[in-house]
């Protein structure tokens, strides 16, 4: 009686495979971490301007404070959907993308995340080396005659303090994930908290507790107060959906659902929006203790005029920094890249890469421009949207769920997500018109009155769409619940197959690619 034949799993394709997209081998990223990325990203410099700044809008503290719950409220929504696929699937979000835009049109929406990611990448390490300008010269005041000059649009001082910080994160950054994930559970988010409840507790008792939470600095109407509170619900949500759409970067090194959704919780309305009260405390602060309304940290620590405070606030702030150039800009953009050719780039070369470009953009030029800060990222912005609909309706609406994660390493014609050449026409059908409307109502002056929720409309259009034109693969998908458990993957054993057989030739063999050191 003979044997049948084993199943030999096909190795993946080395122009789709390297071991950092492959599935997540490891899940060491429990609550705490979760809870640490969210920290690291929500104690931002940006993040606790953003927070202050809705004063602007001319809503009372109270307010402001309910907005800001309802808006992240929704960010907690939207990851825990993002996440369920990411801790199912085990890839991160370039290779995530390749079931609805095919395997090699999943380049097209990671490029469009990485090339805003390498601009605020070089945006962030700009404005964390202003701070260490303010450090240094606190500390030795004789090298200001070194910060007066230009070279490129930067002092001599101004280059020393960007090229340090530069070297220290690319140093950070290139020892991978896990260390990545120590850092932020120890370092960045914990001190920023310290600091920012320090300056709230010397503003309170600077002003003898005179702060009101109920002081509007334009006086608005009631009507004109709801619309205000609208937008503020907007852009809180706005500012988090680059992170919405690379969340299964993080995600598929969770150990279960448990892990990432309780993260989420903690990290996101309950310490963002606690984040959100004491950055607004300290600014209502400002207003009874400076008479005016600060909106930049590191400004109301100048004005506190101390030499240790100084020093102790510039360093947090550096750290700060860090921490949301690790979160929002550097994880997903090394990803992009090491997508683009996998046999070659690894995440650490794709984040030297993402590194580098950040130093050529000028991004201190890009910074100062703000038609370039209105027009071009203004504009990769509003792709964000249907970049995110896309993704979630076609896991949730149209394939419910299921994801064949070995068919995204295969390049074979006949693969599930080959499509046409590599790429999904219907993906790009959805994407271009929902993108063109959300750009123009984010850009032209007309419709400026809509232009806070120009991301609604374009995550509206194309997920639309994209059910639309998805009619016949969604009825293929089947209804029933979507499955929980996290996806089996031939994936490994395919390359340990391979590379026990270095002669294997066949329709579906390919060579082993080596995990990048």
């Amino acid at each position: 009686m003979s044997t049948p034949p084993q199943h030999r799993p096909a190795p993946p394709d080395p122009r789709l495979f390297n071991e950092d997209l492959a599935p997540a081998p490891e899940r060491t990223w429990g609550t705490y971490s979760v809870f640490a990325l969210w920290m690291s990203d929500t104690h931002a410099i940006s993040n606790y301007a953003f927070a202050a700044s809705l004063f602007v809008l001319g809503l009372p503290a109270w307010e402001v404070f309910l907005a800001l719950l309802a808006g992240i409220t929704i960010v907690y929504w939207l990851m825990n959907r993002m996440g369920h696929a990411g801790h199912r699937t085990g890839v991160p979000y370039p290779v995530l993308a390749r079931a609805s835009w095919g395997v090699y049109g999943a380049n097209i929406p990671a490029l469009l995340r990485a090339v805003m990611a390498v601009a605020w990448y070089g945006i962030q390490t700009w404005l964390a080396s202003t701070a260490v300008v303010l450090l240094t010269l606190q500390i030795a005041p004789g090298l200001d005659a070194y910060d007066h000059n230009s070279v490129l649009g930067l002092s001599t001082l101004g280059w020393i303090a960007f090229l340090v910080m530069w070297g220290l994160q690319a140093v950070l950054l290139t020892r991978g994930m896990e260390f990545i994930r120590k850092v932020q559970d120890f370092a960045t988010g914990p001190v920023v908290w310290l600091v920012v409840l320090a300056l709230a507790v010397y503003l309170v008792v600077t002003a003898h507790g005179d702060i009101s939470l109920t002081r509007s600095l334009t006086g608005l109407g009631g009507a004109a107060q709801a619309r205000q509170s609208l937008i503020a619900v907007s852009l809180t949500v706005a500012t988090f959906l680059t992170l919405v759409l690379n969340y299964a970067d993080f995600a598929r090194f969770t150990p279960d659902h448990r892990s990432y959704r309780r993260g989420n919780l903690i990290g996101l309305p309950v310490n963002f929006t606690a984040f959100a009260v004491v950055a607004v405390l300290v600014t209502a602060g400002t207003i009874s203790v400076f008479g005016e309304a600060i909106y930049d940290p590191v400004k109301v620590i100048q004005k506190i005029d101390d030499p240790v405070v100084t020093v102790i606030g510039a360093l947090a702030f550096i750290i700060a920094t860090i921490g949301i150039n690790v979160v929002a800009n550097f994880v997903s953009p090394a990803y992009d890249f090491a997508n683009l050719a996998p046999k070659y780039l690894d995440f650490k070369r794709g984040g030297m890469i993402t590194a580098v470009l950040a130093i050529l953009v000028l991004p201190w030029k890009l910074y100062s421009s703000a038609l370039v800060i209105q027009y071009f990222l203004g504009a990769l912005g509003a792709f964000l949207g249907p970049l995110v609909a896309i993704l979630l309706v076609d896991y949730y609406l149209v394939r419910r769920g299921r994801i064949d994660v070995d068919a995204l390493f295969s390049a074979d014609a006949e693969g599930a997500y080959f499509y046409r050449r590599g790429y999904n026409p219907k993906a790009v059908i959805a994407f271009l018109p929902a993108a063109a409307v959300a750009a123009s109502l984010a850009l032209i002056p007309a419709f400026g009155a809509v232009a806070p929720f120009s991301w609604i409309f374009g995550m509206a259009l194309s997920g639309l769409l994209y059910v639309l034109v998805s009619g016949r693969s969604r009825a293929a998908a089947g209804a029933g619940p979507i499955p929980q458990e996290i996806i089996p993957s031939q994936v490994r054993a395919g390359v340990e197959e391979a590379a026990e057989q270095p002669g294997r030739t066949g329709a579906g063999a390919a060579p082993v690619v080596a995990k990048g050191s």
